[in-house]
């Protein structure tokens, strides 16, 4: 899947809401030699912000137990003293060393030199082991010289045990971890199969700020139009919002047009999470909302290809109909989208 635009230059931390679910918890980062000599103060600098965090943490590394590393290994010591240090050896198939590990992990993160990434060059997000499985072929021989489908295989098998929750592969660089694991974009690949969803609506001033980032990416791509966080706040009573583990990842606003029919507007889901099925989950959990509201017409108005793929997909049908043509003069040139739920055949009639 795509990330192609970040919400903000600088991303948005939520410290205080993922940590409390790391506090006290294992977070364990692997390098390879090369890699941990390149980064070695960003990788130092983040694992030290982790356990700054009361985030329980270890190091995994190969480097080579002779005389010219002897400075470097005792600089680790120095700098981590509250981080538990694995080295694996040299000849050991690194990969297969870290994941055949004792040690209890709720996290596991592989550094790499580049970003996890599919057959058309776009970077991986958020994946399931199911997913991993089925996209094994859009995948190459991206981490060292091993068999990397072998390595995903084993990382799959790992978390369907239940002996790590979730694996992150990323990009090594500055503050790579403390992005990844504390901000909703994040920076690599993390493969899971506990993400918890919720949908509700829109209640606190935090909420209405993440709202208004997700959407002003859209409003960066020419998708949406301009809703300041004034507008936001006013009307937050008509906005929901998707989370992923108590995260605000998606949103969509009701927008009454009569006494049947409500319009799902300002639709958007972060980048991380497209092609996650969260679109699908917001569609619906907001449809079945409504419904209990005694809506049961449904319109979306939008320009853009990835939310026609998903109304398409949720059974919606591009039609200007005479009864909204006032709504659709609001937004001359864009695709309206219809469903009726539980009148399609007396509608017709």
């Amino acid at each position: 899947m795509s990330r192609p635009l970040s919400i903000l230059t600088m991303p948005q931390l939520y410290l205080h809401e993922y940590a409390k679910n790391l506090a006290g918890r294992r977070v364990c980062i692997a390098c390879r030699e090369g890699i941990l000599r390149d980064h070695f103060n960003e990788i130092v600098d983040d694992i030290k912000f982790l356990v700054r965090k009361d985030i329980s943490t270890s190091l995994f590394h190969n480097l080579p137990n002779r005389f010219a590393n002897q400075k470097l290994l005792k600089e680790l010591e120095k700098k981590l003293p509250a981080t538990h240090l694995v080295r694996i050896a040299p000849e050991v198939d690194f990969y297969a060393a870290v994941l055949d590990h004792p040690d209890g992990m709720h996290k596991l993160i592989f550094l790499e030199r580049r970003s996890l990434i599919d057959r058309w060059g776009n970077k991986m997000n958020a994946l399931t082991t199911g997913r991993v499985r089925e996209s094994l072929a859009d995948f190459g021989d991206l981490i060292a010289n091993v068999n990397f489908k072998d390595t995903m295989n084993r990382i799959c098998e790992k978390i369907e045990a239940g002996d790590c929750e979730r694996v992150h592969i990323l990009p090594a660089g500055k503050n790579t971890i403390k992005h990844e694991l504390f901000t909703v974009e994040g920076t690599g690949t993390m493969i899971a199969n506990n993400f918890t969803e919720e949908f509700r609506q829109v209640k606190t001033d935090e909420d209405v700020a993440i709202v208004f980032r997700i959407l002003t990416s859209y409003k960066r791509a020419g998708f949406l139009k301009p809703r300041s966080k004034q507008y936001l706040s006013r009307n937050r009573h008509h906005f929901f919002v998707t989370a992923i583990d108590g995260i605000v990842v998606g949103c969509v606003e009701q927008k009454v047009i009569d006494e049947q029919t409500v319009e799902l507007g300002a639709l958007a889901i972060s980048t991380r999470f497209r092609n996650q099925r969260v679109g699908v989950y917001t569609v619906n959990s907001f449809i079945g909302t409504m419904l209990a509201q005694g809506y049961s017409r449904f319109i979306s108005l939008t320009s853009n290809p990835r939310l026609q793929a998903l109304f398409r997909q949720l059974g919606f049908v591009e039609e200007s109909r005479s009864e909204y043509l006032g709504r659709q003069n609001e937004s001359p040139g864009v695709t309206m989208f219809f469903k009726a739920v539980g009148e399609e055949q007396s509608d017709e009639q």
